[in-house]
């Protein structure tokens, strides 16, 4: 522990972090978070551990379990290629990631398109969603805003 005052209080750890306080406490109890030193009886965090809570953060926000995020966590810790299970949970996890990534753009692809549209309406825009690629098409026959139908020729 440094003692240069850089040691961050846990509410100071939970404001930079935008993470709870009482979160702080249950993943260190649950060993994802290395058990604080404590100063007059109250947790002091190092700077370094604010990136462990950043990741921790984000790995939640990408779907990993509590239990997933501690596997890694702990393939990382040591300056060792990281364990067997790591690298299974990583060859499991990884296609799940990519699906979610492929899910993301194609909502991304979804929106761009309706901000570029001016149809009258979504089902006049959108021809076929897909949702295993959620491809978006336009109809042959999409009417625009302020056009008329065209006349079948005669």
């Amino acid at each position: 522990m440094a003692s240069d005052g850089s040691e961050l209080t846990i509410g100071e750890a939970a404001r930079r972090t935008g993470v709870p306080a009482s979160t702080l406490r249950y993943w260190e109890a649950a060993g994802l978070l290395a058990a604080s030193e404590r100063v007059g009886g109250k947790r002091r965090y190092e700077p370094q551990a604010l990136r462990q809570i950043s990741l921790i953060v984000l790995m939640k926000r990408g779907g990993f379990t509590l239990a997933e995020i501690g596997i890694v966590l702990a393939g990382l810790s040591d300056r060792t290629p990281p364990p067997g299970i790591w690298r299974e949970l990583a060859e499991r996890k990884l296609p799940e990631v990519n699906r979610t990534l492929a899910q993301a753009a194609a909502v991304k692809k979804i929106l761009e398109q309706g901000l570029r549209c001016d149809c009258l309406s979504v089902d006049d825009c959108l021809h076929q969603i897909d949702a295993g690629h959620a491809t978006v098409n336009r109809t042959p026959t999409v009417r625009r805003r302020g056009t008329r139908p065209a006349r079948p020729a005669t």
